[in-house]
């Protein structure tokens, strides 16, 4: 055969290996909502930069009728490309073929993949569809899932890993998504849960739908599973570009550094007025973050499950920053079990990845109660001062008000190695609020006055006075300066200036204990 002739039967391969599972099933995907694993990769990468890998692969399964049913590539499309010029790698599960179905050479496809992406340094991305395993190649499938959980595993802490959930990822399937660092939904189409439906009904005779089990809505704001919600593929897909924005290619790179368009010496005059002089009105500590970052922009991570504590990325003078903030609208901002481990996991990310930390605090302590107690709030909410103890880069905390007793601790403060720690006029440091400390402090005079009501606004008066405000703290080195709240940004921007060349270590060790 001429060499011609050669070429001309490649390109009618490559054109057969683009159809999946043939047109029936490309309209079928459609008519539920959904693009193919073809059309995510081409509207997620740059164009023209994808390069496919392992397109001629086929099955190597002979039972069950499989023998004669094989499709180019499998049920999975693997490859590299850029986003905005970066390299990532990448897969996308191919609903059109046996469902997107598991087999022992999709996994090793994926596998591939996820071995390059580590090797290069690159951020590893997986856009899952999928029926989980394919139930004709038996242990074999299960085998697959354990490679990749390996991988998940091994990579975590040295590249960027980010699961798309587009349609189903059921069983076994979840736990690759689990095992890395973010993990995205698409509303209506995007489900995960470990038994379906069916199942539950068998079982406990409860009956629920795919959506209400394991939606998108669901996992972002019971379970936790879900950091970030989209309206559909596309939407999700801009989401995950914006992510890559904001983080390095791997563990040895520091942060992306994009031109700053916004003025570093800013002021805002409204900074004053957003904390209120009443100490027990809320406002939306957003706002303040908002007003400080580059351009006001922020992406919020996990911004549906557990409100009272606030995670994202922005940039300061161009450069990406993790925020961890307390949000006095919910909850008056306390710490309970979910907003522990949500900011604890969060920082792990951001000191994994060499993303300063600028954390803002304005916290009445750890959530009290029956259930908080039962549920562990003790071992779990040490892992947020375990994280921010555990961190190396840059840390920079701003007292906006209340920080009392272990949650000002645990809030990033100077005795976690914190690096630089600024409070507003406005901060209150004590042990307890001045209320509840001059009921215990001076039980026995208030209950032999006369005037018990004016007794204790005068004993609260001078406990404010004496220990509820910045000074005694930044007295004793624990703040390092009390700054004017319009001031907030270029301090800030000074303090990285000053820490970007920060070096930190932890001792050796094979790797730390948190209480998990």
């Amino acid at each position: 055969m001429a060499i011609e002739d050669r070429i001309e039967a490649l390109g009618k391969r490559r054109e057969e290996s683009k159809l999946g599972g043939g047109a029936k099933r490309i309209e079928a995907q459609h008519e539920r909502g959904k693009l193919t694993a073809r059309e995510r990769i081409s509207y997620f990468l740059d164009e023209g930069s994808f390069e496919e890998m392992d397109a001629f692969v086929t099955h190597r399964a002979t039972e069950f009728g499989l023998a004669d049913r094989k499709f180019p590539g499998d049920a999975v499309v693997t490859g590299y490309g850029t986003v905005n010029g970066r390299t990532v790698y990448l897969f996308a599960q191919d609903f059109t073929v046996f469902g997107g179905s598991l087999s022992e050479v999709v996994a090793q496809k994926i596998c591939k993949v996820m071995d390059l992406a580590v090797k290069n340094g690159a951020p590893f991305i997986g856009l899952n569809d999928s029926g989980g395993a394919r139930i004709q190649e038996g242990v074999l499938s299960l085998a697959g899932y354990g490679d990749i959980f390996l991988r998940n595993t091994l990579s975590s802490g040295v590249i960027p890993q980010i699961s798309v959930i587009m349609g189903p990822c059921a069983g076994g399937a979840v736990y690759s998504p689990a095992l890395t660092d973010f993990v995205f939904m698409v509303k209506g189409t995007g489900q995960m849960y470990i038994t379906g439906p069916d199942v539950i009904k068998a079982v406990t005779g409860e009956e629920v739908t795919h959506e209400q089990l394991g939606g998108a809505m669901v996992h972002a704001s019971n379970s936790g599973v879900c950091h970030f919600v989209a309206e559909n593929d596309q939407d999700c897909l801009d989401k995950v570009r914006l992510l890559l924005s904001y983080v390095p290619q791997n563990n040895m790179q520091e942060t992306p550094l994009v031109e700053p368009s916004d003025y570093p010496e800013r002021m805002d005059e409204e900074l004053l007025y957003i904390v209120p002089d009443d100490p027990t009105k809320a406002y939306d500590m957003k706002e303040i973050i908002g007003r400080l970052m580059d351009n006001g922009e922020f992406l919020e991570v996990h911004e549906y499950y557990a409100p009272n504590i606030i995670t994202g990325f922005a940039r300061l003078d161009g450069r990406s920053v993790g925020i961890v903030a307390q949000q006095p609208l919910m909850s008056a901002g306390v710490i309970d079990i979910d907003a522990s481990n949500k900011a604890a996991r969060f920082v792990r990310f951001l000191d994994a990845f060499n993303i300063p930390i600028i954390t803002f605090t304005d916290v009445p302590g750890y959530m009290p109660g029956v259930d908080q107690e039962y549920g562990g709030i003790i071992s779990n909410g040490a892992k947020m001062i375990y994280a921010y103890s555990e961190a190396t880069v840059p840390k920079v905390t701003v007292i906006t008000r209340k920080a009392y007793g272990g949650a000002y601790i645990a809030m990033s403060s100077k005795h976690l190695r914190a690096d630089i720690n600024y409070a507003w006029p406005t901060a209150e440091i004590a042990v307890m609020g001045p209320e509840g400390a001059v009921n215990i402090i001076h039980r026995e005079t208030i209950t032999k006055s006369d005037k018990p009501d004016e007794t204790r606004s005068q004993l609260v008066a001078e406990y404010v006075e004496k220990f509820a405000n910045p000074y005694v703290a930044a007295s004793l080195g624990y703040i390092d300066d009390v700054i004017d709240p319009r001031e907030t940004r270029p301090r800030l921007i000074k303090a990285l200036e000053m820490l970007q060349n920060k070096r930190d270590t932890n001792p050796p060790k094979k790797h730390g204990n948190i209480p998990l």
